[in-house]
């Protein structure tokens, strides 16, 4: 029985879906202001994971992460490197998509983007201004905070709490200094649509409920993000996607925790934070996943190099064993059972890791005793595969041009990596047989340059990406 804990409540409770079988899921996707950092990272991994676990169990399941495409910030950098906002973003979206690519996070099946959706955004203003929770005001429409009467629900805050310290910004014409933006009037030099109230543009809130709207409906099973998000990005969607419908929102809302670095947590608008292109580049993908899954996913997680560096050699025990495995028959009836257990206690990945580094240990026992292990094979398939942690194809993608010139220097002819690495496997065996170690040094230190290790068994030469 699944539990997920709720932010919404934050209680720890069954997870029913709305429509038996089928899970419906939205995540905010990045805002495209600047290439994404290690922190975002974690937060697509971890939901990525969450897609992965629900339709390893057989559920079907509708998986929407946006993007938005137009904001205050893209703008102002827009404007800073002289570029239309819209270039910008479609830069730092196709960005973005090289790195999860790289990350070995699959699309979502649904990624609508802000600025083809404001249609059904003036859609969403208009039902909340024709039942007075919405007002118009000098162009802008603002969301009345107070008409809501739960507003503060999922992040436990106090409206008469919250008028503390707010504010109302020169040229801002709000009833409550606690209402926010549902539409922005139009300033000079800046992209605008046509609307009932004037031209303009979105805020940030409405969006995200207005596309969730959009593909899963009024009401739909899980909404995800970051913590961060929780006030006052996820309370807003909840505040006026409730109030046009009189329904409830998402179900369960689950949060993951902040990265930090030195003890504060990844933030582009500070600058402090470590490029997810520059790690990626750097690490294996699989290392990152594992280095995201020790810790809970709700839990902040501490950046380090020492840390990944673990995460680098504890995938490396993980892929020599599966190396050794062979062939996967059916799933074991002892480490399955405990990952299923983790799992469905909130996605406890710590203990279901924990659980696979024990199949890894015992799989390896029984290797050196001389024992089939295609049981526990099949098992770490299943654990791997949902965690990130399967090694790539051994042979997919083109042949690295470092790889192509060790064998061109060789005579080694080949149109596919496996090909020409058969051809470099055999040109190094036949120079060991010829006791030319220099050449077989050579080719060995060559494939490493490029990325590939050779690893000498009794069953003759394996290769795999390093």
């Amino acid at each position: 029985m699944m539990h997920i804990h709720n932010s919404l409540g934050r209680v720890k409770q069954e997870f029913v879906t709305r429509e038996p079988g089928r899970v419906a899921m939205y995540v905010c996707g990045p805002t495209v202001q600047a290439e994404p950092h290690l922190g975002h990272g974690r937060a697509f991994v971890v939901f990525e994971m969450v897609r992965r676990w629900f339709t390893w169990r057989g559920m079907d399941v509708t998986y929407v992460r946006n993007i938005t495409d137009i904001d205050d910030k893209i703008i102002r950098i827009a404007q800073e490197r002289g570029v239309p906002y819209d270039v910008h973003a479609r830069e730092m979206t196709a960005s973005f998509h090289e790195t999860m690519d790289a990350l070995g996070v699959g699309a979502p099946d649904i990624e609508p983007r802000a600025t083809e959706h404001i249609p059904q955004i003036l859609e969403l203003i208009g039902e909340l201004v024709a039942n007075d929770h919405a007002y118009a005001a000098g162009g802008d429409v603002y969301f009345r905070v107070r008409s809501h009467a739960t507003y503060g629900k999922l992040s436990g805050r106090n409206v008469d709490d919250l008028l503390v310290g707010a504010r109302v910004e020169p040229g801002e014409v709000k009833e409550d200094p606690l209402d926010f933006a549902l539409w922005k009037a139009a300033k000079e030099g800046e992209p605008s649509w046509p609307s009932p109230w004037g031209d303009g543009r979105p805020g940030w809130h409405i969006e995200c409920s207005a596309m969730a709207r959009a593909y899963l409906g009024e009401a739909f099973d899980i909404h995800g993000g970051g913590s961060d998000l929780t006030f006052p990005h996820h309370e807003n969607e909840i505040a006026q996607s409730e109030a046009a419908t009189g329904v409830g929102f998402a179900n369960t809302w689950m949060h993951n925790g902040m990265l930090n670095l030195g003890g504060e947590k990844m933030s582009k608008s500070t600058g402090h934070v470590i490029s997810l292109r520059d790690a990626a580049a750097n690490y294996p993908a699989e290392a990152l996943w594992l280095f995201y899954l020790r810790a809970h996913y709700r839990s902040s997680l501490e950046y380090s190099l020492e840390l990944l560096d673990e995460a680098v050699a504890a995938q490396a025990r993980l892929a020599a064993f599966r190396r050794r495995a062979g062939a996967a028959g059916e799933p074991d009836d002892v480490y399955l059972p405990r990952f299923v257990e983790a799992m469905e206690d909130d996605f406890n990945t710590p203990e279901a890791i924990s659980a696979l580094f024990d199949l890894v240990r015992e799989g390896n026992t029984r290797l050196d005793a001389g024992e089939d292990v295609g049981d526990l094979a099949a098992t770490f398939d299943v654990i791997a595969g949902i965690f990130g942690l399967l090694p790539s194809e051994r042979g997919a993608g083109e042949v690295p041009d470092e790889l192509r010139n060790l064998a061109d220097g060789l005579g080694v002819a080949g149109d596919t990596l496996d090909a020409v690495m058969d051809g470099l496997v055999a040109a190094r065996a036949a120079a060991r047989a010829d006791k030319d170690w220099g050449t077989a040094d050579a080719i060995r230190d060559g494939l490493a340059g490029a990325g590939i290790t050779l690893e000498d068994t009794p069953d003759g030469v394996r290769w795999y990406r390093s």
